[in-house]
């Protein structure tokens, strides 16, 4: 294979330790190999930086191996080396000759032959925002787990408030739980009930006619403790995210919630993810396929088999199946896009169209830095019907129109 550069290391990155080989090509086309290892302690990595300057590496090749990369790629990226982190897709080595010696040598090979492309590896303000980002996403699945055991709990213990509140952890039925947790007696609780719920009083009566066993009431007490405790770690959460966009990227953070279904919360996640600069992705269809929301290639001999779309960031891919059940049931294109697929594709597999295709739109918004506008909404149509009424009273008061008759 011919050479595209003259010197490259290859680092075969592990929690403890970090193999190192480095290839230079000489004048006569000889290549010379020279492997160490170091630990992963701050100190070592400080000496395989100086490992790597000392022979002027051109290039750095490393897989993305756990979290285990990321003090290393650091500490090298602040020596002014020029490091990438490949898909271990990408270098997989022949079967039956693995080892950590020959990963680093086959890596440091790729590089210097120019048979790798570096991953997307945000920069170190995005990166701080998307640990609290992705923080948040693991509170918010634990939040709903425990909401989901807090109604197995009342149907376990017989009641079966949950089948006539249409939202059990609404206001009304969260004060219902805990003066069920209190000892209230059921005519009591159901003077809770607020709104639409008054017409229910009859059936919430029934619906708390339970046998709350005292471990059954520890229980509730246990999951009620948890949940706020998750509630204010959520909300400390939000504010720190919120404070990080409306400061450092205010200008695209705005324009991601001109998109149906996108909110701050959704917005920053977005920008966590993938940032604001697309130049890194390089297309719309290549940010779809690094985010796995893209159909898989998969043709032999003409024949086009399973199109499953690929492994890709999970976080985002989660991110943008939420923000497509928000956007289709808004008054939007998506709207009409979700309903025509539905009915030859299902539910699931259109959803996951509709956020390929939202994605896309969200590239050229950050690409073009333009808010969105939908092609089946008139927002001309809009501004008048929710302006024309003052336009004509001030006209009439400056006398550019007749007054108007009742007729």
């Amino acid at each position: 294979m011919q050479s595209i550069l003259k010197c490259c290391a290859g680092l075969d990155v592990h929690k403890m330790m970090v193999m190192a080989t480095v290839q230079t090509e000489d004048e006569n086309g000889e290549i010379k190999e020279i492997t160490q290892s170091f630990k992963t302690y701050r100190r070592e990595r400080r000496k395989l930086r100086d490992f790597l300057v000392k022979h002027q590496v051109e290039l750095v090749v490393m897989e993305s191996t756990g979290v285990y990369w990321k003090c290393v790629h650091e500490t090298l990226i602040k020596a002014g080396l020029k490091v990438w982190v490949v898909n271990a897709r990408h270098v997989k080595n022949v079967p039956g000759r693995k080892t950590d010696v020959q990963d680093s040598q086959w890596l440091a090979t790729l590089g210097r032959c120019g048979l790798l492309r570096p991953s997307f590896v945000p920069p170190p303000d995005i990166e701080q925002l998307r640990l609290l980002f992705r923080r948040r996403q693991k509170l918010v699945g634990q939040l709903a787990g425990e909401k989901t055991r807090l109604h197995k709990v009342l149907d376990d213990a017989g009641i079966r408030l949950g089948g006539v509140v249409s939202d059990i952890h609404g206001k009304s039925a969260q004060e219902m739980i805990q003066g069920l947790i209190d000892g209230l007696p059921p005519q009591e609780l159901v003077k809770f009930a607020r709104g639409k719920l008054k017409s229910k009083t009859k059936e919430l009566f029934d619906s708390m006619e339970g046998s709350l066993s005292s471990a059954h009431l520890t229980v509730l007490k246990s999951i009620r403790k948890h949940i706020q405790y998750l509630d204010d770690e959520v909300a400390e959460l939000d504010a720190g995210i919120r404070n990080i966009v409306q400061t450092q990227y205010r200008e695209p953070w705005q324009l991601l919630q001109t998109l149906p279904g996108v909110d701050e919360i959704a917005a920053a996640g977005l920008i966590a993810e993938i940032g604001d600069d697309m130049s890194a992705f390089g297309s719309r269809e290549s940010l779809a396929s690094w985010a796995g929301l893209c159909p898989g290639n998969n043709e032999s001999a003409g024949k086009r088999k399973s199109g499953k779309t690929r492994k890709g960031n999970q976080s985002l891919r989660r991110l943008m199946c939420e923000i497509s059940q928000a956007a289709v049931k808004t008054k939007s294109q998506f709207k009409g896009k979700h309903q025509s697929l539905t009915i030859r594709r299902g539910y699931k597999r259109s959803i996951i169209a509709i956020g390929h295709k939202m994605l896309r739109v969200i590239y050229c918004i950050l690409t073009r830095l333009t808010p969105y506008k939908d092609p089946e909404i008139d927002y001309e149509a809009l501004t008048v019907h929710r302006n024309a009424p003052r336009w004509l009273q001030m006209l009439q008061k400056y006398n550019y129109l007749p007054a108007l008759t009742k007729e």
